[in-house]
């Protein structure tokens, strides 16, 4: 029921016109997919970063054990064709596929996945996916340098693999996006490895032109007969709504995601309104708040952050409704969602009441890190600045680069920062990003901890019952609005304007652009031969 849940809510406003295609897939082409968060990739190393940008890319050049089924609303297994579970669901042995082959021809076995889960656990390399690995017994001791193999990690053959977690848990929640990459052990420690990755995924690798685009092109013994069905996929960086505008509607480009101002001009197009897929992600837009800056060690400060901004007059007139309002950290498309749960109102009277409780009676300054995202970033913080100078709060506005900004905010240099997170599909894991337990390098961005927050999630990990599980993770979220590390935003509508011979886009809740691009194909209209 829950899973199902997930795929009713994230459909909701799709675009009737994406739906299954009826007709036969035709092979060959080009498909030419945008980066649409920033000027450049971060890494050819996928393991190292958790930006949205970089995960385009790597869904065609890897894969990881699991991979989101949108048809479905779930994650379902990838490289295993099964998945057999004892000890009150604690003990997974799974059955590797025997056909996957990596880039380089070399058949892939349980070597690689434990080689590459315990990469990610280097505890002095801090990798984003350790979130992820930790829940493996035995990672945590890898991380802290207390052990040099996960325990809970056992190949019984090349192809059988064991492996113990520390909670009753669905891997496949831990395990399918591209952070858990599964690398070639033999290849993946070699220094020339960024400069020309391999993967077990569609395409492989050909060209990385840094600033302009990243070219792959089909991988012949790819495990699923017939597929990929493109013969090279073009993924170029398109920062700027505006270039993306005009590239796509000069039929240069096949996907657009688009910014606040092009999806009220495409809606209003007869010529372009066909083209929008929309969808509820599973995401949340914030402004995070260091505890190690004074005043925002004060809980009572924080609150009057989230009662002094006007939210909904900044979704209205900045985002253009491509948004819907946050309540609490968990979103309206998880599973968990309070719907009883209501924002914090625009009550700039009851800020100025914390803020002088607090022994800040006219207020305080901070500076305020962001990028220039228009969703997310620069034009939402200058919209904020007057309104939070009203209750006499001063904004100083340190704009970095969006990959700069995510390395920002996993070292925490900062005072504050705006940005988006994947906070689903599964709650759980989303809720963990705020226990004491993960670090800041993994997701916990504002180093948040709680004793009760703690104890919730710990006891969640632990039940059998599932309406025992639910009520103390609604618990949880409850008590982060109550504790308000975060301003409260908004929670994402991903909109992508698609080019009407590009077939098989999935409405995907937990990231729009990051499609299964083996499914994709593009008919004999497309420009690009």
């Amino acid at each position: 029921m829950m899973l199902k849940r997930i795929a009713i809510v994230a459909g909701l406003g799709l675009a009737l016109s994406v739906m299954a295609e009826a007709q036969t897939p035709h092979r060959g082409g080009t498909i030419r997919m945008t980066a649409p968060y920033g000027s450049s990739f971060t890494s050819m190393d996928i393991h190292t970063t958790q930006r949205a940008q970089d995960e385009i890319y790597a869904k065609a050049l890897h894969r990881s054990l699991y991979i989101w089924n949108s048809a479905e609303g779930r994650p379902v297994l990838e490289l295993a064709k099964e998945d057999t579970v004892s000890d009150g669901g604690l003990v997974h042995i799974f059955k590797l596929r025997d056909d996957a082959y990596f880039h380089n021809g070399r058949k892939m076995t349980a070597d690689d996945i434990i080689w590459s889960y315990t990469r990610i656990m280097d505890g002095s390399k801090a990798y984003p996916g350790a979130r992820f690995v930790r829940i493996i017994e035995g990672a945590a001791a890898v991380e802290k340098g207390q052990a040099k193999e996960i325990s809970g990690l056992r190949k019984i053959d090349d192809f059988t693999l064991e492996m113990k977690l520390t909670e009753k848990v669905d891997p496949g929640f831990y395990f399918f996006t591209a952070l858990t990459s599964i690398y070639p052990a033999d290849e993946g420690a070699k220094e020339d490895f960024i400069q020309h990755p391999i993967g077990l995924g569609p395409f492989k690798f050909v060209e990385h032109v840094p600033g302009s685009r990243i070219v792959l092109e089909r991988w012949d013994r790819f495990y699923k007969p017939g597929k990929p069905y493109a013969d090279r996929l073009i993924v170029s960086i398109m920062g700027e709504a505006a270039a993306r505008d005009v590239a796509f509607r000069n039929k240069e480009i096949d996907t657009s995601v688009l910014g606040p101002a092009q999806y009220v001009a495409y809606q209003a197009d007869p010529d372009l309104k066909g083209t929008i897929v929309e969808v509820a992600e599973v995401f949340t837009r914030y402004m995070g708040m260091n505890p190690a800056f004074k005043p925002f060690a004060d809980k009572r400060v924080r609150q009057a952050i989230n009662y002094a901004i006007d939210t909904d007059l900044i979704i209205n007139k900045l985002v253009k409704g491509k948004a819907y309002r946050a309540t609490s950290w968990l979103p309206l498309t998880s599973p968990l969602y309070d719907k009883t749960m209501k924002p914090y109102a625009y009550d700039p009277a009851k800020a100025k009441q914390l803020l002088a409780d607090a022994g800040y009676p006219t207020g305080f300054e901070f500076e305020w890190t962001t990028s220039q995202n228009e969703s997310w970033g620069l034009p939402i913080v200058t919209a904020v600045i007057p309104i939070l100078d009203k209750v006499g709060i001063k904004v100083k506005v340190k704009q970095v680069e969006t990959a700069v900004l995510a390395e920002v905010v996993r070292t925490g240099d900062y005072q504050a920062f705006i940005y988006s997170q994947a906070t689903g599909p599964d709650p759980q894991a989303a809720l963990k990003c705020f226990h004491s337990s993960t670090p800041p390098s993994a997701c916990n961005y504002m180093s948040f901890k709680n004793a009760d927050f703690d104890k919730l999630l710990d006891e969640a990990g632990q039940t059998d019952d599932s309406a025992k599980r639910t009520e103390l993770l609604q618990k949880a979220n409850a008590l982060l609005y109550d504790e308000a590390p975060i301003w409260f935003f908004n929670y994402n509508k991903a909109v992508m304007a698609v080019q009407p011979w590009l077939k098989g886009i999935q409405l995907n809740p937990t990231e729009l652009t990051h499609q299964n691009v083996e499914e994709l194909w593009v008919d004999e209209t497309s420009p690009a031969k």
